[in-house]
C-alpha cells in the first residue's frame, strides 16, 4: 500500500468512527479511471460510505440561461447512482450560493404530467438561477421518492383507486420517502460549496444538507400555483410528510 493511500484509509477510519461528515479526497493520487476532473474516495456521511466520481463537464446553453453540465456518479455498497448538476455563474464566491435538489421525475419534467407539480418547481428553479446569475441544480437519480419509475406507476394505478401518495407507497412495501440526499450533499462539498441558499419546500433536505456539514443559511420556498389535479397530490405532502406548502 502506498504511503498515501494509508494516510487515506486511515483517516476514514477515524472519521467514519466519529459519524462524521466531510469531503476526503486524496489530491494528486491517480488510479486507473480517475480521468476528467477527479474523484471523491470515500465520502463518508454517518454510516454510509459513497464514493464521488466527476465523469464529465461541459457546456450547456438552454432556454433558461447558459450553464455548465456535470455529470456525477456515485457507488454505495457497489450499487451506482448518477447526478446531473447544472451550474451557472461562479459559486466560489462568498455569498452563500442559490441550490435546487430535484429530483428525477420522469412523469412530470418529461412527459408533462399534471399529477404533481414536479415540473413547475423545476422551471422555477431554473428561472431563479438565471435571475441571480449563479447558482446550481443538482438533478438526482430519485424517481418516485426513490422507488424507481415503474413502482411509481404502480403507485399512481394505486392512487386511482384512491389511496393517497404516501398511502400508495406504503401498500407497495415502501416507506413514504426513500431519499436520503447523501450525493446531493457529496457533490456540494465537491464543488467546495460549504452555505448555500436552498430553494425547498422539504424540511428533510434541509436537515440532510446540514448533517452533511452543508450550512442551509436561508430557506427559499418552491411554491406553484395548485390546480385541480394536483390539490390532493400537495395536501397530502403537507399534512403527512410535513412540506412547506401554503394550505391547499
Amino acid at each position: 500500500m502506498l504511503a498515501s493511500d494509508a494516510a487515506t484509509a486511515s483517516f476514514t477510519s477515524r472519521m467514519t468512527k466519529c459519524c462524521c461528515s466531510m469531503y476526503l479526497g486524496a489530491p494528486g493520487v491517480q488510479r486507473p479511471g480517475d480521468h476528467y476532473n477527479g474523484i471523491i474516495r470515500p465520502y463518508t456521511i454517518v454510516s454510509s460510505s459513497l464514493e464521488l466520481r466527476k465523469v464529465a463537464e461541459a457546456d450547456f446553453p438552454s432556454r433558461f440561461g447558459h450553464f455548465r453540465i456535470l455529470g456525477f456518479e456515485g457507488i454505495t455498497d457497489g450499487e451506482a447512482e448518477d447526478a446531473v448538476v447544472l451550474k451557472l455563474g461562479d459559486i466560489t464566491t462568498p455569498p452563500p450560493v442559490l441550490v435546487r435538489v430535484h429530483s428525477q421525475c420522469l412523469t412530470g419534467d418529461v412527459l408533462h404530467s399534471l399529477r404533481c407539480d414536479c415540473r413547475a418547481q423545476l422551471e422555477l428553479a431554473l428561472e431563479s438561477i438565471a435571475m441571480e446569475g449563479r447558482g446550481l441544480l443538482i438533478y438526482e437519480q430519485q424517481e418516485g421518492r426513490g422507488i424507481g419509475l415503474l413502482n411509481k406507476l404502480r403507485a399512481y394505478e394505486l392512487q386511482d383507486h384512491g389511496a393517497d401518495t404516501v398511502e400508495a407507497n406504503e401498500q407497495l412495501g415502501f416507506e413514504a420517502d426513500l431519499r436520503a440526499y447523501v450525493m446531493p450533499a457529496a457533490i456540494l462539498n465537491f464543488l467546495g460549496v460549504r452555505r448555500v441558499r436552498l430553494m425547498s419546500n422539504n424540511p428533510g433536505k434541509i436537515q440532510a444538507l446540514e448533517n452533511a456539514g452543508v450550512q442551509v443559511t436561508e430557506r427559499i420556498p418552491c411554491l406553484v400555483d395548485p390546480i385541480g389535479s394536483t390539490e390532493k397530490y400537495l395536501l397530502t405532502k403537507r399534512k403527512k410528510m410535513g412540506h412547506l406548502l401554503d394550505p391547499v
